[in-house]
C-alpha cells in the first residue's frame, strides 16, 4: 500500500498541474478582433460569449472550424456572488468560471472573439449575415444564439439590488446556502402555491407575500396551513437591504418584517431579437424553440442555453452549449465533404 504521505504529496502536486492548466496564458492581440475594415467570414458565428457559448466555441475549435464569437460582457447573472450545482466548480463565482472557460477557449488558434452587441442578422445565399452595434459585419455559414435572457424587474425600491444575492429565481442553485431561515416567495395564485411546495424542502420558515389580494383556492389555502406556511397580501413598497442581503420588507402600511431571503422567479424577454427576425419559431413561454440537438426551426440557426429553457443552471447551459456546437460542426463537416 502507499504511504498516505505519497498519496497526498502526489495529490498536491496534481492539484498544482491542474491550477496551471486551468489558468493558461493570457489572450493574445490575434484572438481578439477589434476594427474591420471588410467583411470576415467564419464558419459558425456564436453570439453570446457566456458559459453556453463558449462551451459550443470549445466544440467548434476542437473540430477546427473557424470561429467567432461576439459577446457583450455582461451576462445576467453578472449579480451573483456564487455558482453552485456545477461539478468541480461548485461555488465559484460566475466570472471566475466564465474566465476559465474565455482562456481555455481561446487557446484554440481558430477560435476568435469580438467585443460588441450583435444587433442585426440577414439570411444570404451562402449562410448569414452579422452586423454589430458598432458597424462591423461578419458572415458565417452557421449560427449559434447562446444570448440568454433579460429578467423583468417589479417596480419594488431594492428588488432589483437584491436580485441574484438574496432575491432569488431557483433553490437548486443556492437553497442549500440560505436553508432554515427567514425565507418569503413573492407571487401569487397556482404559481406561489407550486413553488411553496418545492421551497418548504429548504426551510419550514416560509411565507408567501402575495403583494395584494390572493388568489390561493381553498383547497391551497387549506394545504399550506397544514404546512405552517403563511400568506400575506399586503402590498410591498420597499425591500430594506444592505449591499444586496435582505434584512426587512416594508410594506405600503409602513409596517415591516423580517425576511433573508425571497424567492421570485421573473417574467423575462428575450435578451437578443435577432433569432426571431430571422424567423425562429418561439415557443409559448417566450423561449427559441429547440430540438433535442439544439436546432433552431430555420436551418442553419441553433441556440443554447438560458434562451431555450427555463433550467437555468450552468451545467445544463454548458451541456447545451457542447450539444450546438457539435450539431454545428457535424453539419458543416458533412457538407464539406
Amino acid at each position: 500500500m502507499r504511504p498516505v504521505s505519497s498519496r497526498r504529496r502526489f495529490l498536491k502536486q496534481s492539484g498544482l498541474a491542474l491550477t496551471v492548466l486551468a489558468f493558461p496564458v493570457p489572450f493574445t492581440k490575434s484572438s481578439i478582433i477589434t476594427t474591420m475594415n471588410t467583411t470576415q467570414s467564419f464558419d459558425v458565428i456564436i453570439i453570446g460569449g457566456s458559459y453556453s457559448g463558449l462551451a459550443a466555441a470549445m466544440a467548434l475549435g476542437r473540430a477546427l472550424k473557424q470561429v467567432l464569437v461576439i459577446d457583450s460582457g455582461q451576462p445576467c447573472n453578472a449579480p451573483t456572488p456564487y455558482s453552485h450545482n456545477f461539478l468541480t466548480q461548485d461555488g465559484n463565482t460566475p466570472k471566475g468560471i466564465a474566465a476559465i472557460g474565455k482562456q481555455q477557449v481561446a487557446l484554440y488558434p481558430n477560435v476568435e472573439f469580438f467585443n460588441g452587441i450583435a444587433t442585426k442578422g440577414t439570411k444570404t445565399k451562402r449562410g448569414f449575415e452579422i452586423e454589430t452595434a458598432t458597424g462591423e459585419k461578419f458572415v458565417a455559414s452557421k449560427i449559434i444564439f447562446a444570448t440568454g435572457i433579460k429578467d423583468i424587474m417589479p417596480p419594488i425600491e431594492g428588488f432589483e439590488d437584491c436580485w441574484g444575492i438574496s432575491v432569488l429565481h431557483c433553490p437548486y442553485c443556492h437553497g442549500y446556502e440560505v436553508r432554515n431561515t427567514t425565507t418569503g416567495i413573492l407571487g401569487n395564485g397556482d404559481y406561489a402555491y407550486e413553488l411553496a411546495k418545492m421551497i418548504a424542502n429548504w426551510t419550514s420558515n416560509l411565507t408567501i407575500y402575495s403583494n395584494g389580494k390572493a388568489t390561493l383556492t381553498t383547497e391551497q389555502l387549506a394545504k399550506l396551513q397544514k404546512h405552517t406556511i403563511k400568506v400575506v397580501e399586503k402590498e410591498i413598497t420597499k425591500l430594506d437591504h444592505n449591499a444586496g442581503q435582505l434584512k426587512t420588507i416594508v410594506f405600503k402600511d409602513e409596517t415591516t418584517v423580517p425576511i433573508t431571503v425571497l424567492y421570485s422567479p421573473r417574467p423575462f424577454v428575450q435578451h437578443c431579437t435577432i433569432p426571431e427576425s430571422l424567423g425562429c419559431e418561439m415557443t409559448e413561454d417566450g423561449y427559441i424553440k429547440v430540438n433535442g440537438v439544439q436546432e433552431t426551426s430555420v436551418e442553419g440557426v441553433y441556440a443554447c442555453g438560458d434562451n431555450t429553457t427555463r433550467m437555468r443552471t450552468v451545467a445544463n447551459a454548458v451541456a447545451m452549449g457542447t450539444t450546438a456546437g457539435m450539431t454545428a460542426s457535424k453539419k458543416l463537416i458533412s457538407e464539406q465533404f
